[in-house]
């Protein structure tokens, strides 16, 4: 693979060579070698590359709409390598489901074990902006009310990245349903703090209520801002907001 030079990026395929974009850059590399279509579809030997390939848009399907449901955290910004490094994610719940046979395994399968839901929590959403190393806390949700408390804040040992004069934090409840892939997303008011805060601790009450529908995940993000004469802007930087499921129901 080799990244394109000139005025104009070129897309398509010309001599043999095949034009298109991979993270926004315009890129190009030599077309074919890879399997015939037909043979794909049809040989017994191809048999695990259909399984794979059934797996793995499956997996996709899910990982656009769990994008999409936590969207509001990270309005108006763009994770590098977002959508693969959920992809990891995903598969690895696929593989978790012990139930269907190999072609068939589902990712609400995978949830739906303690160790699935484990691994929602334990994921990596954000590696550049971790939200409780952003701001070590405590925490305890009430499954009952749904209400967040965060504790035990110390603002003096906050990470501000550079320009930041204030953390905002968000929290809500995510209610996914991994088989149908509907979901809705009951969040709490924005709640910010200051590099001169005091507060101690933080409670953070949904405005709506879940149906409990699907899986329930308890979710907080953070997000910089800069103060200039008055008003707050957000930062854009690529460690300048982050997510992190805290627990799953």
């Amino acid at each position: 693979m080799a990244k394109q030079k000139g005025i104009i990026p070129l897309v398509g395929t010309i001599g043999g060579v095949n034009f298109y974009y991979l993270n926004g850059k315009p890129v190009a590399r030599m077309a074919g070698g890879g399997f015939n279509g037909d043979a794909i579809k049809r040989k017994k030997s191809m048999q695990r590359v259909r399984e794979n390939g059934s797996e793995f848009g499956a997996c996709s399907r899910v990982n656009k709409m769990f994008r999409q449901a936590l969207r509001p955290f990270y309005l108006q910004h763009k994770f590098t390598f977002f959508h693969s490094r959920l992809m990891r994610l995903f598969t690895g719940l696929k593989t978790l489901d012990t139930e269907s046979a190999r072609g068939a395994r589902c990712v609400y399968k995978g949830v739906a074990s303690p160790m699935g839901k484990a691994q929602l929590v334990k994921f990596c959403y954000t590696p550049n902006c971790i939200p409780r190393a952003v701001m070590p806390f405590t925490y305890a949700i009430d499954w009952q009310t749904y209400a967040c408390t965060i504790s035990e804040i110390a603002i003096a040992n906050a990470v501000f990245i550079k320009g930041a004069t204030h953390i905002a934090i968000q929290y809500g409840v995510l209610d996914f349903n991994f088989e149908t892939l509907v979901f809705d997303l009951h969040m709490a008011d924005v709640q910010l703090l200051s590099r001169s805060a005091t507060d101690s601790s933080l409670t953070f009450v949904p405005n709506s209520l879940p149906s409990g529908t699907g899986t329930l995940l308890a979710v907080v993000g953070v997000r910089y801002y800069q103060e200039i004469a008055g008003a707050l802007y957000v930062l854009k930087s690529e460690n300048s907001v982050g997510v992190e499921v805290l627990e799953v129901l």
